[in-house]
């Protein structure tokens, strides 16, 4: 008797340890938030930078900015995937990259150009108007394809300038891929297939380092 009442203890006391600890591997956000700051420091953004949590399951981070302030959203499904903080470094190089290489302006910029060319000569037929829509859909999903290949570049380049190990960002679209988060190939995709992206990065890395994946 006394002997299974210190097994029941014994259970009791690993169950309330474990049960208290975080997800073994998930990033927490104070751990995402040093990261940001550290890689907005790297990376000379000025003014207050915030981490805002989002609750979503699906794995995504995204910037918001208005001035000199700037803000990272990330996902709660996003830090339960990933595992190292230099997989975090890799995504949010790959945010800053955005910012840094002005794609939110030339984004606004072609969005107008477009609206104009559709107003001149698509609004007042329907056939004109749909071939004209498809048309400049596949010419935006074209650019927004080229700026995340240049944000992926920017990323690993800040992420190993900031002192993290420049093989985040691949092991992270790696880590999504494996949990079902992927890009097919898609003309109208507005990010590029994830193996074509895996590869392009793993060459900007060993052209940055000549060392392989030891992370």
């Amino acid at each position: 008797m006394k002997i299974k009442k210190l097994c029941l203890l014994w259970y009791i006391l690993t169950s309330l340890v474990f049960t208290t600890l975080p997800a073994q591997g998930a990033i927490l956000p104070e751990q995402a938030q040093e990261v940001w700051n550290q890689l907005s420091k790297t990376a000379g953004l000025k003014g207050n930078k915030t981490l805002i949590l989002e609750k979503a399951k699906e794995p995504n981070a995204w910037v918001s900015f208005e001035g000199s302030n700037y803000s990272i959203h990330v996902t709660k499904g996003l830090l339960k995937l990933m595992v190292q903080k230099n997989e975090i470094a890799g995504i949010f190089g790959h945010e800053i990259g955005h910012i840094k290489l002005g794609h939110y302006q030339k984004t606004v910029s072609r969005n107008l150009i477009w609206y104009l060319l559709y107003r001149a000569f698509g609004k007042d037929n329907k056939t004109t108007s749909t071939i004209l829509s498809l048309g400049l859909a596949l010419a935006e999903s074209g650019f927004s394809r080229e700026m995340e290949v240049e944000a992926d570049d920017f990323g690993v380049q800040l992420a190993y300038k900031a002192g993290y190990n420049p093989w985040g960002l691949y092991n992270a679209l790696l880590r999504m891929k494996k949990a079902g988060f992927s890009t097919s190939p898609n003309g109208f995709n507005s990010h590029p297939p994830t193996n074509r992206r895996l590869e392009h990065i793993k060459k900007t890395i060993k052209s940055l380092t000549g060392a392989k994946n030891t992370s």
